[in-house]
């Protein structure tokens, strides 16, 4: 089981690094709400979540009709964005496989509710701006 914990640390890590990759833009939840509400997608408060409620910037929870829900939170910076990972991780179930599932891209962390099919991927990746 520690295994398991130091793998999706260093998976985590490894993809925070990926996502620094291309440049200083970051993310708003104004503007990825805006295009969210135009791809009719339900967009609700995140609630009881305290790490999204912890983000600088905000947080949005999607709610696709695929039955799958993903919580983004916006972080001010990377360096932010690495600390809301830290907290999903340090508040994780020990049940719960979070390599999977959460995904940080620049200063926006997403924590889906199952493994995202390609469309809703597709979306929120077209949406995040």
């Amino acid at each position: 089981m520690r295994r398991r914990f130091e793998w999706t640390v260093i998976l985590a890590s490894v993809a925070l690094a990926v996502a620094g990759c291309g440049g200083g833009k970051t993310y708003s939840l104004a503007s990825t709400k805006s295009c969210l509400t135009k791809d009719h997608v339900r967009i609700r408060v995140p609630s009881n979540d305290f790490v999204a409620s912890t983000a600088a910037g905000g947080a949005v929870r999607v709610v696709f009709d695929r039955r799958n829900e993903v919580t983004i939170s916006f972080a001010t910076d990377q360096k932010e964005a690495q600390r809301i990972v830290l907290g999903y991780q340090r508040f994780a179930g020990k049940n719960i496989g979070l390599a999977d599932v959460l995904r940080p891209q620049k200063n926006a962390v997403l924590l889906w509710e199952a493994h995202p099919n390609d469309e809703d991927l597709a979306t929120v990746g077209r949406c995040l701006k």
